[in-house]
This record gives C-alpha cells, sequence and structure tokens, in this order.
C-alpha cells in the first residue's frame, strides 16, 4: 500500500503542468498562459494557509505548541510575500527586490527571505516535535 502512494505522489509531482507550475523563468505575454494560472491558484491556499496558522496559534495561547505554531504562521508569512512577488515579476515582468534595491541586493534579499521562510518552518516544526514527545 505504501508503494502505491509513493507512485502516485511521484506521479503527481512529474506531471507537465506541474513542473510548468514551478518555472521561474516566465515572462508576461498577451494572456495568461498555464503556468501563470497555476501560480495564482497557489494564492489562495496560501491566505487559508496563513489565516488557519494565526487562528490555531492563538487558540494554542502560546506553550511549546502555541510557539512553535506562530514560528510557522510567521514562516507562512514570508512565504507568501514571496509567492505574491514571484507572481508579480511572472505576470508584470516586475521584479520587486531588484527595481527597489538594484541586482545583486536584491538577489540577496531574496536569497535571505527564501532562509528565512525555511528557517522560520524548521524551528517551528521542531518546536511542535519536541513539545509532542513523551
Amino acid at each position: 500500500m505504501k508503494i502505491y502512494y509513493f507512485l502516485s505522489t511521484l506521479g503527481i509531482f512529474l506531471l507537465p503542468q506541474s513542473a510548468f507550475a514551478q518555472d521561474h523563468n516566465t515572462h508576461s505575454t498577451a494572456g495568461l498562459n498555464a503556468e501563470q494560472i497555476f501560480g495564482l491558484l497557489e494564492m489562495p491556499f496560501l491566505a487559508i494557509a496563513l489565516i488557519f496558522s494565526f487562528l490555531t496559534a492563538t487558540k494554542l495561547k502560546g506553550g511549546k505548541f502555541g510557539s512553535g505554531m506562530t514560528l510557522l504562521a510567521w514562516g507562512f508569512v514570508v512565504m507568501a510575500l514571496g509567492h505574491l512577488h514571484m507572481q508579480i515579476a511572472h505576470i508584470f515582468n516586475y521584479n520587486i527586490f531588484k527595481n527597489l534595491f538594484g541586482e545583486t541586493p536584491g538577489n540577496y534579499i531574496w536569497f535571505v527571505a527564501l532562509i528565512l521562510t525555511w528557517g522560520l518552518s524548521a524551528l517551528g516544526f521542531y518546536k511542535i516535535y519536541k513539545a509532542s514527545k513523551i
């Protein structure tokens, strides 16, 4: 049964359209193409993740689980802003970081945002993991 889940998950990730949705080299055209539409479709799910992560963190009222969930929620905020930035770059061909801060500093800021997202998420999951151990 586990091999079935593995193969079906692998098949989903290898579909051409899902691969196009992760392509970061698209530019603005006359209309929205498939990869831009798929990119836009992830935005409501990120908004839902943001809302429920902060609601969950608030309900947990601090503590070990609550602090881990708060870190995850802030990681989702940085992730959502990064994805919004990517969609603006893909659809309007306007790179916010590079236009505001320049070519090299914009790339460094993008890199820091990625590391911040991964770090907050990893630390949040680690705190939740440590709190769940008996």
